[in-house]
């Protein structure tokens, strides 16, 4: 009966993959809700052991040792306590074995719940207690079952879920599948452990990329960065530890098995692997591969880059959708603005043209450069806290981008008064600790420039531009006037008379004529025809005689 007893509670322990101890610990407890079931039980402070070798069972009962016992099933008295043990005294808990304890079909059923249920607690808090300490780790498991909003995965021990949001777009997962997935956290619930799993996370190809490539395990390669867009493609920066290690060939791997390892895992996920460099200018230009850059000029305040690529590598260094571009950015951590060659070198000259246009932009410029020669360069690097400003006026200066005294220096009284909410008061202070500080700027007539070269920068901005201009004399409108001689005319108005010079000749609105008036015309017009014949004649004799003369 007793190996019996034992070989159930071994066989129970690998079944719930459970300690023995734990197992052991529940049918304890069990037994003693069982026992009290009864109605002495019930009354006595009641424990019970589990022999771990030879299977026994012994209860326990505890009480306390007094002079003259009220509650038998609480208390005991001194005299028989120190039957039980010699150097007891009073107030103290003895516990001693009991045989008076018997239980029946309702106390074994109820031993039977309670191990059920304290075995599913203990496996609940076995679970939660080994997965813990894994959480952002891979774990490998076997879809168990597919529901709409999440894919439930079995693996092994426990079970965890896979959330849409957690999942690939472009993968389709069926019920049998084997999958590495990422641990991304593991919650108490009240219907035990709840571990959330991912396949979309970044985390997922550090893991893999650390599973495949033992120099990353071993820490002499060294992941600093990862970008990804799931399930299409993937940047990862390396940078060696060990001097003469290729970080970039470690990870790839022999003829590529090590990277098309992790390749294969995510389902032909594109990944590019990229050297780390210290210089954000060499590391930008790298995380654009596989596209060549021409130049990187960054601008540490504003965070941004701009990179400069040949024309015809624009496209591929912007990507499909522009994600070549988005991930390089999420690696470097930079805003990254991409321009052809052609255009930056178009912008270039614009930004001259303007340049020129201006006509004191010379002198401007060669002042500005001798006042910051002229201005130590100490000065311009000590940060703006050290003048002890008040916390106003020093918040209104940061506001306003002015970090460094050198920026301060660079302001005079107008610009400073035309800062937001930047008064006299807040302008006093400030000439009060630059002069406290001996920080203020040297006046103008210490800054010695050369004579010479102002006056020839002054002469060539100055010299006033001569072009030649064609003037054309006023001339007054021509006024008309009546010729003194009648002017020549042809020949045809001397015979039938020309329309005289200076009158006017109103034109008559035309009316439609009638058909008597058309008959009129017709007889008129065979009237003139006849009549304009010896004209005719007179006029060939007057040609003749003229000839003749």
């Amino acid at each position: 009966m007793k190996t019996d007893f034992l070989l159930a509670i071994t066989q129970l322990a690998a079944e719930r993959n459970l300690p023995k101890e734990v197992v052991f610990a529940a049918v304890e407890a069990a037994l003693v809700t069982a026992f009290k079931k009864d109605e002495i039980g019930a009354r006595q402070n009641i424990s019970v052991k589990i022999h771990p070798v030879s299977g026994d069972v012994k209860v326990y009962t505890a009480k306390i040792v007094v002079e003259e016992p009220t509650d038998t099933y609480q208390q005991i008295s001194l005299a028989e306590a120190r039957k039980l043990k010699k150097d007891a005294q009073l107030d103290e808990i003895i516990s001693f074995e009991t045989t008076s304890l018997h239980g029946g079909r309702i106390a074994a059923q109820t031993a039977k719940q309670v191990v059920l249920q304290r075995l599913r607690e203990a496996e609940r808090e076995f679970i939660f207690g080994e997965y813990i300490d894994r959480e952002g780790d891979i774990v490998s498991g076997v879809v168990h079952r597919i529901e709409p909003r999440q894919v439930v995965i079995d693996l092994g021990k426990a079970e965890g879920v896979l959330p849409g949001g957690e999942q690939v777009r472009n993968e389709r997962y069926r019920v049998g599948q084997r999958l590495k997935l990422y641990l991304v956290e593991v919650n108490r619930t009240n219907r035990g452990p709840r571990l959330i799993l991912s396949r979309s996370h970044p985390n997922l190809v550090r893991r893999l990329f650390e599973l495949e490539v033992p120099e990353i395990y071993n820490g002499n390669v060294e992941l600093k960065a990862v970008a990804r867009e799931a399930g299409y493609r993937s940047k990862v920066a390396v940078a060696a530890k060990l001097e003469g290690l290729d970080p970039v060939g470690s990870c790839v791997g022999l003829r590529g098995v090590r990277i098309q390892n992790v390749v294969n895992e995510l389902n032909g996920e594109r990944i590019d692997v990229i050297q780390w460099d210290a210089d954000p200018n060499v590391f930008i230009a790298n995380a654009l591969s596989p596209a060549q850059v021409v130049g990187v000029d960054v601008d540490e305040a504003a965070n941004t880059a701009v990179v400069v690529v040949p024309d015809g590598q624009l496209s591929l260094a912007i990507g499909k959708e522009g994600q070549n571009a988005r991930l390089a950015a999420r690696l470097t951590g930079w805003r990254i603005d991409i321009k052809s060659a052609s255009a930056a070198e178009a912008a270039k000259i614009t930004v001259e043209k303007e340049k020129a246009a201006v006509p004191g932009a010379a002198i401007e410029e060669k002042v500005e450069k001798r006042l910051a020669v002229a201005v130590p360069r100490e000065q311009y690097k000590i940060p703006l806290e050290q003048l002890g400003l008040s916390g106003r006026t020093f918040n209104l200066l940061l506001g306003s981008g002015i970090a460094k005294v050198g920026q301060l220096l660079e302001k005079d009284d107008k610009d400073l008064l035309g800062l937001r909410g930047f008064g006299q008061k807040s302008l006093s202070e400030v000439k009060e600790r630059l002069g406290a500080l001996d920080l203020g700027p040297p006046p103008l007539e210490e800054i010695e420039l050369p004579t010479d070269e102002v006056e020839t920068i002054a002469e060539e901005v100055l010299e006033p531009v001569e072009e030649e201009v064609e003037l054309v004399p006023y001339e007054p409108t021509p006024e008309e006037v009546e010729p003194s001689e009648k002017p020549q005319i042809r020949f045809a108005e001397d015979i039938f008379g020309a329309k005289p010079i200076g009158v006017e000749i109103k034109k008559k609105s035309k009316k439609k004529p009638s058909r008597e008036e058309k008959l009129e015309d017709g007889r008129a017009r065979r009237g003139r025809r006849a009549a304009a014949l010896p004209v005719a004649d007179e006029y060939d004799e007057l040609s003749e005689e003229g000839e003749s003369q």
